[in-house]
C-alpha cells in the first residue's frame, strides 16, 4: 500500500503527525485510523464474498486482480502458447536496423558481415534481400555534392 514512501517521507509524516495530534492523543489517532482501515478491509472482502457467491461456482477461481488489464494479460501470457517468447528472442533489432541502414546507404550487406550469405541477391531470387539503392557517384575533390533546394 505504501511501497513508494521512502524512510524520509516516512520520518517526515511522523514528526508532522506529532506535531498535529500531539503526543499525548497520537496514539488514539493510530488507533482509531487502524480501526476504520480493518472495517475498510472487512467490508471488501465480505463484498467480494458476496460477488463470488452470486456469481456461482463457475467463478470460484475468478480473482479480482485480473480486472486489472495488464495483470490479466500477464496471466494468460504466462504459459506463452503463441511462441511470443520465442518471436521476441529471435528478432534482432540491431541487426534489422544495421541492415537497413547499409541498403539506405548503398553498402554491400556481405561486406559488413550482415547475413552471412555468399551470393549477393537478386530481385530474382524470392528470399533474398533485394537493393533498391544505387550507389551514389563519388564527386570529385574539388566538386562541390549536388545542392537539393526542395530538400531546404
Amino acid at each position: 500500500m505504501f511501497n513508494d514512501i521512502g524512510p524520509l517521507e516516512l520520518v517526515t509524516l511522523v514528526v508532522l503527525a506529532v506535531l498535529v495530534f500531539g503526543p499525548d492523543k497520537l496514539p488514539k489517532v493510530i488507533q482509531d485510523v487502524m480501526r476504520t482501515i480493518r472495517k475498510i478491509r472487512e467490508f471488501s472482502e465480505s463484498a467480494k464474498q458476496d460477488i463470488r457467491s452470486e456469481l456461482g461456482p463457475e467463478f470460484k477461481d475468478f480473482e479480482f486482480e485480473d480486472l486489472n488489464p495488464r495483470t490479466f494479460i500477464r496471466k494468460q501470457l504466462d504459459g506463452d502458447e503463441l511462441g511470443l517468447k520465442e518471436i521476441r528472442n529471435g528478432f534482432d533489432l540491431r541487426k534489422e536496423m544495421a541492415e537497413v541502414t547499409d541498403a539506405v546507404n548503398g553498402r554491400d550487406v556481405e561486406a559488413s558481415g550482415g547475413s552471412g550469405s555468399s551470393a549477393p541477391s537478386s530481385a530474382g531470387s524470392g528470399g533474398g534481400r533485394v537493393d533498391m539503392v544505387k550507389k551514389p557517384e563519388e564527386p570529385g575533390k574539388d566538386e562541390l555534392p549536388p545542392f537539393d533546394f526542395d530538400a531546404t
